[in-house]
């Protein structure tokens, strides 16, 4: 049984070209933590200096008022940036239900900052929630690196 070789069918698609503006800021923040169910060296309490790379962007700049010609004011993202880092300074970082509730208690009455956060404290899962947290600050988040130590960083974007 034989079979005819058709010629090849080409579509073409017009693409429609527009430019993209983006901002870049970072901030940076030290922190304990540890990865709860991890089987590696990682398991155990250490810290790290977290960078917090932002990156906000528009297809069009504002045309009018106090911010013409710009995507948003630096000041504005550098701020909310730095205030979302500063609370997370100097913390105990874990997952919720990963340490014992008299564990918690102990270190509370001890002083120690502790943030309890509702999912395991890596790269990959800081980068998605400062980009949430920036997107309902109202800014159009691009993407989101975070630095875990100055040659690793996840990426979050959408």
């Amino acid at each position: 049984m034989g079979f005819t070789r058709m010629a090849p069918l080409y579509i073409y698609i017009k693409v429609e070209e527009f430019a993209v503006y983006t901002l870049r800021t970072e901030q940076s923040f030290d922190s304990a933590h540890f990865l709860a169910g991890y089987d590696g060296k990682c398991s155990n309490i250490h810290g790290h200096r977290w960078r917090v790379v932002a990156e906000v962007g528009a297809e069009e700049l504002q045309a009018d008022g106090a911010f013409r010609g710009m995507v948003t004011d630096f000041g504005d993202i550098k701020r909310d940036l730095k205030e979302l880092a500063d609370a997370h300074d100097h913390t105990f970082i874990y997952e919720k239900n990963s340490l014992r509730e008299s564990t918690v208690q102990a270190l509370e009455e001890e002083g120690f900052r502790l943030l309890e956060v509702a999912f395991r404290p890596t790269a990959e899962n800081f980068a998605e929630y400062f980009f949430e947290l920036l997107l309902q600050k109202g800014y159009s988040v691009r993407a989101v690196e975070v630095y875990e130590t100055p040659n690793n960083c996840a990426r979050y974007e959408r």
